[in-house]
Formats: C-alpha cells, structure tokens, sequence
C-alpha cells in the first residue's frame, strides 16, 4: 500500500506556427513556446521527479550560429531546476542588452531558447539510472542539421539486448546499452541512409553540395525512416524525435499501450502524455483534444505540412490500464469517472467482509492518490444505506413515529481522514531496525475517531510489494484499535512484471506472488516451482512469437481469495493483534470500469507482445536462481 511505483515517463512537445513576431505582439513575449513548454512539463510533473529535461530548435539561423539548445537536470526539483537554469541566462542578456527586450528578430538570434519547435521530458529513472546524463531529451549531433537528431521518449523496449547486437552488426559502436539510445541509433541510421540516399539524387542533377542540402531537408521522409527503424522493437512507447533543420514526429506503439494526445489550433500544435496537460495548458475543451493511435505517427515538416500517418501496422490494442488506476492525474474527466467506478464496484464485497454492518464502520483512504476510489467507495455506501431506507419506509408493517424516520433517514457512512503523510519526515538511517521504526512514522494518524467496536475500512489504488502497508501502514492504524481492519485495493493482484513503462521488474517483490509461493510450499506442492522454472528454460528456447507465459502455473492452484487472505498474514506482523482482511478488485470489474484500456498484463500475464512473455519467464528464471536481476 503506497509503495512508490516509478514511471517512466512524460513528454511535451510544442511547435509554434506562427512567426515569432506574432507571439510578441499578441501575447507580449516571443517566449510564449517555452511557457507553453514549462507549464506542460509541470502539469506532467506527476510522471517523473528524477530527472527532467527541455530542447529548442531555431528555424533558419545562419551558418556558424547555435540552433539547438538544451539543458537537463536530475536535480530534487529538476523541472524547476531547469527553467531557472534558462531564466537566469536570459535575464543575463536582457541586463546586458536592455534595449533588445523589444527586437524579436536580436533575442532569436542571440538568446538560447528560443525558437519555433520545443521538445520536452519528465522521466523517473528506471533501467537507465540516475544521473544527468541519463535525462532525455538525448541528442545525436551533426554538422549537418538534417542529421541532428533530438529524442524523447515514455518507452521501455523489452529487446534492447537484440536491437544493440544489430547496431553492433552493422558496424556502430552504441555508447551505451539503454533502449533510449539503441532506439536513438536506429533512427539515426536510417535518417543517415535517407540523407544520403537524397544527396545522392541530387548530385545526378548537378545540384550542388550547398543547395542539395536545403532539398534534403525538405525532401526528407520520415515516414520511411520511423518504419524502417521500429520495424524489429518490442515494447510499449511514445516517443517524441526533433531533426535539426525543423522536422519532427511522434510515435506510438502498435497496441497502443503508452499514451500520446495532440493539440492543434491556427497559432500551435502541442502533444502531450496526459489529456488535461493539453486542456489547461491551451484552455480548451476535451474534444479539441485528439488521441495519436496505436501504430500512428504525428509528422510536422518544417515547412508547416502537418499530418497523421499509420506508420506501424496497428494491433489489438492494449493501453495500459495503470495509467487510469494510479499515473494519470485524476483531472482527465474519463479517469476520474474511473476511478470513482473502481471503488463503487468493489463495495459488495468490503459490505461483505464487514458483515453489512455500516454504522460501526469507518471509511478512510490512503494516499491521496486512491481519494478518487474513494468518493466511489463512499457512494456505493450511501446508495446502499438508501436502499435500506426505503425498504424500512414502505414497509407497511412497521408504524414509525416521526423521530424513528429521521433516526433512519440520518444515517450515512462514517468518513474519516484517517492517515496523514508526514512530507517532512525523510529514512535518513540505513541500518534496517531504525529505518524501519522510521519508516513506521511517515503517516500521522487521527486518533478519537475510530471506537474499539469499529470496523477500520481503507482503500488505496493499488497494493504491489506491500512493505509499506507491513512497515508503516498496518502499525499506525493498530494503534486505533479498531475491531478489524480491511484494506482494499482498487486495482486487482499486481502478479507479473511490467516492461512496457514501469518499473516492477522483479517477481519476488510482488507481494501477490510471495503469497502464492507461500501457499505452494504449504500445500506440498513445491514441485509446481521445479515445473515452472523448467517449462520457462523450455520456453526461452523457443522464437518469441512462440513462447507464453510460464509463470501463470504458479497462481493456477488458488482462488483471488486464497491468495489475498495469504497476504493479510504475510502483511500482519506479530505487532499486529488485530483481524486484518485484505479486498483486491477482480479483474472483470477492471474491465466494467475501464473498458477502453485494457492492458492488464501485470493482473492476468497476458502481454500484447511477444517480448512481455519472454521478460516474465527471464524473471522467474532469475527469481529460482537468486539473481537479483531485471529481466529486461
């Protein structure tokens, strides 16, 4: 419960299209792109608190100038690191040059950042790591602007191993193996081939070195260049590329599993992770809000010539439901709307655990991001006790005097804020019983508000390892002294890694599939492991296409409800005196709420791409072994 789930990652992409001038005179800056770019990112800051990172292309400078400017910070408050960073070397000219704070056509030409195309990033670090230098956007420099090539990207291929051996084979030496530059390098390759494949057209027509170079520019496809490239990639992804001399595109995948939006009015187009990143950054309406997708590619030439292009044959698609559950800011309406459902659906079977006793029940939530469920949850209680209502109402055997009807009809669940986060408090202490006993304290409770005869009911969006719910959660409620506790799970048993995005690499930290081995080895059915571990060998020397998923065998001897009461004891330490059940969604109500998302491989094992069964099976290879290794 609340364990910190990172995301990789967010992206913006501004394009202005109007002249610079225009900017200046309308809205009093010709900064206006870089605003629009700052204020995407921080209303993105949801998707990334490691790193952050923003890139300006200049149209048409001359020879010998900068046309590209970048910073990138991994900073405790990098989006904010990185816009200061900009605004002091701007202030920095306009102190030294106050006269040019009018002359539009100066500030392009000798201020950095600012420009006609924007490329920005937010990112948690996962399989790259931490440091600056592992903050997008990335860039593959050139003399040549049609080869310069800026990338961004919420991405995570699960075959950057095979994609790294076929730069390899054709002669690259990749500076690094991370999918963010193998993926680099491969549309860096082939934007190399189509420039010199254009160059070489025109030197047929004795067109010169110099003017061959503008044609180039204009006569680029990217279209050819992004299906050539993405044709062998395995993963879940939109990403975002800049070419130097003012081209630019946004990918997604084919099913469809990370997300990208657009914006497009007569002064700008803007592309973002999120859908209200786009509403209120531009203040406009959720349908002016389009969708890139799956296998489509946003193309935006230079010279203005913006189109939508099926750039990847478009499968089953399969966006990932946890974007709705727990990424995605609750803003978006169609989320939020979600989310309440998540928790309405789930009610019956809280009414169920607590033996329909409302009135000796609180209702709670922790984090703040499950607060959405929550309003759901509450709904679904209240829609209950007015169901009851009415049946005592007209019921015409019963005579109620006018006090007994208002004693019936005042009653409503108990809604209690019962944890709150403690943001000062930091685990500076690394040996393990001190930081435990810290960790046990990042949550004030609110005390007086739960009697010894209540039922302590809290819902959170999802449970994946549960060492936070064992560490701190469960202690500090038991200090209540509540007459059970139920924790709920708006989101169903997280039970298989995820490698298309987030960062649950690794099968032994799900608390799901601890709970599983749990049982097998006290059922005596231990065999299951050996079976497994062999069948996955087995299946790791079949072609991807052909593999599944091996892993599944080990939940198969066990009912939801046999695993989540396995896990209320695996969470429920000997400190713990009282009754502690645990509720996750099911996966057809999953389904009931969100049913225009429906990647759900981490609850079902069932992945979109053939890479995802290969991951799963590498990581309980790696599991079985000891191996402390991610799969991908």
């Amino acid at each position: 419960m609340s364990d910190p789930i990172k995301h990789e990652c967010g992206i913006a992409l501004v394009r202005l299209l109007k002249p610079l001038s225009y900017y200046k005179e309308k809205y009093g800056t010709a900064f206006w792109g870089l605003n629009k770019l700052y204020l995407l990112l921080e209303k993105q800051h949801n998707r990334g608190q490691d790193g952050a990172g923003v890139a300006c292309i200049k149209f048409d400078t001359v020879p010998g100038t900068r046309y590209i400017s970048r910073k990138r910070s991994n900073e405790s408050q990098p989006i904010q690191a990185v816009f200061s960073h900009i605004n002091r070397r701007i202030e920095n000219i306009f102190q030294e040059n106050p006269d040019k704070k009018n002359d539009v056509a100066w500030q392009k030409a000798n201020m950095p950042y600012i420009g006609e195309l924007f490329l920005g990033h937010v990112r948690y670090g996962t399989f790259g790591g931490n440091s600056s230098e592992n903050v997008h956007p990335f860039i593959r420099p050139s003399n040549w602007k049609h080869r310069s090539l800026i990338m961004a990207g919420n991405f995570n291929m699960t075959n950057s191993k095979q994609l790294l051996d076929d730069l390899v084979e054709i002669g690259q030496h990749p500076k690094e193996n991370t999918d963010t530059v193998t993926v680099m390098e491969k549309i860096g390759h082939f934007l190399d081939k189509e420039v010199e494949k254009l160059y070489q057209q025109f030197k047929k027509q004795d067109i010169s070195k110099q003017e061959a170079s503008s044609l180039i520019s204009k006569n680029i496809d990217v279209v050819n260049i992004l299906q050539k490239s993405a044709k062998k990639w395995d993963g879940g992804y939109a990403m975002a590329g800049l070419l130097g001399h003012g081209d630019a595109f946004v990918l997604r995948d084919p099913n469809g599993i990370r997300p990208a939006f657009y914006y497009q009015d007569e002064e700008v187009i803007a592309v973002a992770s999120e859908r209200p990143a786009l509403q209120t950054v531009f203040n406009t309406t959720i349908n002016q809000i389009k969708e890139l997708e799956n296998g489509e590619a946003l193309i935006l030439k230079k010279e203005g010539d913006i189109s939508i292009t099926q750039v990847l044959e478009a499968k089953e698609k399969k966006a990932c439901s946890f974007e709705r559950i727990y990424f995605s800011r609750g803003s978006d309406a169609d989320i939020y709307n979600e989310r309440k459902t998540l928790g309405k659906l789930i009610f019956p079977d809280i009414l169920k655990t607590i033996n329909k006793d409302i009135s000796n029940t609180v209702f709670s939530y922790i984090p703040n991001t499950a607060e959405t469920a929550f309003f759901g949850m509450r709904e679904a209680a209240e829609d209950y006790l007015n169901e009851q209502k009415i049946q005592i109402l007209l019921d015409g055997k019963r005579s109620l005097t006018a006090e007994k009807v208002r004693e019936i009809l005042s009653q409503k669940p108990r809604i209690e804020k019962i944890a709150i986060k403690d943001a000062k408090l930091r685990t500076f202490i690394t040996d393990d019983h001190s930081r435990d006993d810290l960790v046990a304290h990042v949550y004030d409770i609110t005390y007086g508000v739960v009697k010894p005869s209540d039922n302590l009911v809290i819902i959170d969006d999802s449970i994946v390892r549960g060492t936070t719910l064992k560490k701190s959660i469960l202690k500090i409620v038991n200090r209540l002294q509540p007459k059970k506790i139920v924790i709920v799970s708006s989101a169903p048993q997280i039970r298989y890694p995820d490698c298309y995005g987030i960062d649950m690499a690794k099968l032994g930290d799900f608390i799901a599939f601890k709970a599983a081995v749990a049982l097998l080895k006290e059922s005596n059915r231990v065999q299951v492991l050996m079976d497994v571990y062999k069948n996955c060998k087995q299946q790791l020397q079949k072609q991807n296409s052909d593999m599944i998923n091996a892993v599944k065998d080990i939940y198969k001897p066990f009912t939801d409800n046999e695993i989540s009461e396995k896990i209320a004891l695996l969470l429920s330490s000997k400190s713990i005196e009282i009754e502690v059940d645990i509720i996750y969604q099911n996966v057809d109500n999953l389904h009931k709420a969100i049913p225009n998302h429906t990647g759900d491989w981490y609850f079902t094992g069932n992945y979109p791409t053939p890479g995802g069964n290969r991951v799963v099976n590498e990581a309980f290879i790696n599991y079985y072994e000891g191996k402390n290794l991610r799969a991908y």
